[in-house]
């Protein structure tokens, strides 16, 4: 009888934490969906194809659309990613690797005060240090902002993922006679790979719908522009332009642009994560 009620208890007991577990991913997804949800009732309606091929109008005149911010947007993750991404990579090799001394606790507790400072007070620092040197705003300027954003986010984890590769692999590769530098490249980085890319579009999806350093920095721009010299539109920017503003029309937009942006973070992240795991599961074969 008492093996018998134990075994009852542990069934419930483990269905219980079952249940409760799922009902946590529920809760995940629920503001997310919600979110989605109200984007698409106020925004989809606005939708259309000179939404994409058309540059904004002036005000009184119907039409137009935000293709400039979208490739705007796009020119300035470019260039944040180029400047993030390696540099981020690279603190967490070696944060992982070889930090093992005050140096090392050094550039961990840096990366993680990084990762507090509010968004805008980067804007600021960004502002200060390059678009004042240079005398006007420009792509590279929000660029910049938004790359040393992601750096303490990709850094961390990198770092975390390059610790939970086995050490046995690592000695495996040094007893044939790999140098240390190749063994962290081809077998330890690549083993992380999944996890770091994960850390990759985290940092991405962060600052993709940052709007306060770009105000600072990119500043906006109501034109075509491809210049990293040049301001250049951003859709966060283009959503908070025409969000706070008097105009019906132009609030509409604005849904329609949050909406766009929205997908685009979800479809960026979701197709790298795919890439991702093939390549991952390629490698193991």
């Amino acid at each position: 009888m008492n093996a018998s009620y134990i075994g009852i208890r542990r069934y419930l007991v483990n269905h219980l934490a079952t249940a409760l577990s799922w009902l946590a991913a529920a809760l995940v997804l629920v503001p997310l969906l919600a979110i989605f949800g109200y984007l698409v009732y106020r925004g989809f309606g606005s939708l259309d194809w000179a939404f994409f091929t058309q540059i904004p109008k002036p005000v009184g005149e119907s039409g137009g659309g935000m293709a400039n911010a979208i490739v705007g947007s796009a020119f300035i993750l470019l260039i944040a990613s180029c400047i993030g991404v390696p540099l981020g990579v690279g603190s967490g090799i070696y944060l992982a690797e070889y930090g093992r001394g005050r140096f090392g606790h050094l550039v961990r507790f840096t990366a993680d005060v990084l990762n507090g400072i509010p968004s805008i007070v980067m804007g600021i620092a960004i502002y200060a240090l390059v678009v004042i040197r240079q005398k006007h705003f420009s792509a590279f300027a929000g660029g910049l902002a938004l790359g040393i954003m992601m750096v303490p986010t990709i850094a961390r984890a990198t770092e975390g993922m390059l610790l939970m590769v086995p050490q046995a692999l690592r000695e495996a590769a040094l007893g044939l006679g790999i140098p240390k530098w190749r063994t962290t490249i081809s077998i330890a980085l690549r083993t992380a790979s999944a996890g770091i890319i994960t850390g990759i579009m985290l940092a991405f999806a962060r600052v993709a719908g940052e709007t306060a350093p770009l105000l600072f920095t990119a500043f906006g721009n109501s034109f075509w522009n491809m210049d990293p010299t040049q301001p250049t539109a951003a859709l966060p920017l283009q959503i908070f332009v025409f969000a706070i503003s008097p105009y019906e029309e132009w609030h509409r937009k604005a849904w329609a642009g949050a909406l766009v942006l929205v997908v685009l973070i979800v479809a960026a992240v979701t197709s790298v994560r795919i890439v991702a795991s093939r390549g991952v599961l390629k490698g193991s074969h």
